[in-house]
This record gives structure tokens, C-alpha cells and sequence, in this order.
């Protein structure tokens, strides 16, 4: 996506937030979801989410409304998995059409104690985005270390050379970091990330992004985050802020 998803999605809106995913909008890390069913050698997992706005690594993708979210995946025994995501996004301010729909797929697993990985590749596709070239590919990979109530993420995206990128590449590089609040359903979550490439909306092509936020449980499956989030980026005069600092809130649902 400009862009998951303008990933690991992430993604990241905070709906697209996890800890344990790549930072871009919108993939789900399937080993964060509620499972359905552990019996078999397949885990059908799904979610839904509702967000304030949709934030991609920081930048807006849906003209600061109210965005629509949801994906499913499927995940084996031994780690690999394949899963699809969506989101609603604004036509006018980010000139994909409505709707962007990432499609992906790897490998997630631990492989010692407190420490885990997380590969793939993810599409992020614009199906009524009109005339032109605008789906892109990218690939993923990333290192989780937990230890008691905290853990944290290293990851990578990098999308190679492609015309719906304007004929350039684009590199990401991040830090998830999240604990627990002991006694408490509250975690604490924050994040920085650097993008280098066309996925900025700045000038330079070059942008920070950040968040700091909390999500906790309600009820069953549901559960609520509320995040401050922004990105540092040169915009040109009179253009649309897309890196404006926001504060989100998303109310999501895992099964």
C-alpha cells in the first residue's frame, strides 16, 4: 500500500499494530490471534476491527475517517501460514480507490526460548484503484524477544523496484515494544520506524513514524487500543498532510 500493508501489516492504524507482525498495515500475525481450533493441523483464525482512522506506518490512508478492517488466516503446525486483510481507505486524499487488499504469506515460529521469527512475502492490492499501476509487492522479516510481561519486535520490509512504485524501491526498518501491566488486561505498546523510499507522501522520501499507546481486553474477542501516532516528513505546500500526529483508537475483534 502505498502504501499492508501509505505491509505486517503489518499492517500498523493501530489496528494494524502487533507486536509480533511486520509493520505494515495490515498483515496479522496468525500466532496473535485467538485460535479456533488447536486440535487439528490447521488454526482458522479471523478479525475485525473498526479504527478512527486508518494509519499505515504513520501515514493516513483513509482522509482521517473511520476505517473498516478485517482479514482472516491460515496457519499450519509447523508455522507457515496464508492470510488476506482489508481496509477501507479514501478515495480522494490517497488516490488508490476505496479499497486496499493485501494478500500474504511465511513462516512464524519460535526458535529458542523468548525468541521468535517471522518471514513472508505480502501483495498489497488496489482493486478499484482505476487505470495505472498500483499493487506492489514486499517481502518481511522480523526477530521477537520476550522475557515476563514484555517483549519487543525487530523487523525489515523491503519492496524491490517496481512501476507502481514509481520505478524505485522502498526500505523499512522498526521497533515494536510492548509489556504488560501486571494484575491488569492494560498492555502498553509503542513503536518507531524509519521509511526510506516512495511509501512516505514526504518530498525528501524519507519519514520517521512513531506511536505510543495501550490496548486491553472487554469482552470475549473484543478488545480496545487507543495510540498517539504520527510521522516526520516534508509535505508540499498545500498538499494533503498525510503525516498529521492523530491519536487512534480501534475497537477490534479476534476468533
Amino acid at each position: 500500500m502505498l502504501t499492508s500493508s501509505r505491509g505486517l501489516a503489518a499492517s500498523l492504524v493501530l489496528a494494524s499494530f502487533t507486536l509480533s507482525a511486520p509493520a505494515f498495515a495490515q498483515v496479522v500475525n496468525p500466532a496473535d490471534e485467538v485460535e479456533e481450533d488447536t486440535q487439528g493441523p490447521i488454526t482458522i483464525s479471523a478479525n475485525v476491527a473498526i479504527a478512527s482512522e486508518y494509519r499505515f506506518r504513520g501515514v493516513d490512508l483513509s482522509g482521517g475517517e473511520i476505517a473498516v478492517q478485517g482479514g482472516f488466516d491460515l496457519a499450519t503446525n509447523s508455522g507457515f501460514y496464508v492470510g488476506a486483510w482489508a481496509s477501507s481507505l479514501d478515495e480522494t486524499t490517497v488516490g488508490y480507490g476505496s479499497t486496499e487488499l493485501d494478500i500474504y504469506g511465511g513462516w512464524s515460529g519460535e526458535f529458542a526460548s523468548g525468541l521468535s521469527a517471522d518471514v513472508g512475502v505480502i501483495g498489497y492490492l488496489y482493486p478499484d484503484a482505476g487505470p495505472g499501476d498500483f499493487d506492489y509487492v514486499e517481502v518481511y522479516g522480523s526477530v521477537g524477544f520476550a522475557m515476563g510481561p514484555a517483549e519487543a519486535t525487530v523487523g525489515v520490509a523491503y519492496a524491490p523496484e517496481q512501476d507502481s512504485l514509481g520505478g524505485t524501491d522502498n526500505f523499512y526498518v522498526y521497533t515494536d515494544v510492548g509489556v504488560g501491566i501486571p494484575g491488569t488486561p492494560v498492555s502498553l505498546t509503542g513503536h518507531v520506524g524509519y521509511t526510506d523510499g516512495f511509501l512516505t507522501y514526504t518530498t525528501d522520501s524519507k519519514a520517521f513514524d512513531w506511536s505510543i499507546g495501550a490496548e486491553t481486553a472487554l469482552y470475549g474477542p473484543l478488545s480496545i487500543s487507543a495510540a498517539y501516532v504520527g510521522a516526520e516528513g516534508d509535505i508540499p505546500a498545500g498538499a494533503y498532510d498525510f503525516v498529521d500526529d492523530a491519536i487512534v483508537v480501534t475497537l477490534s475483534a479476534s476468533f
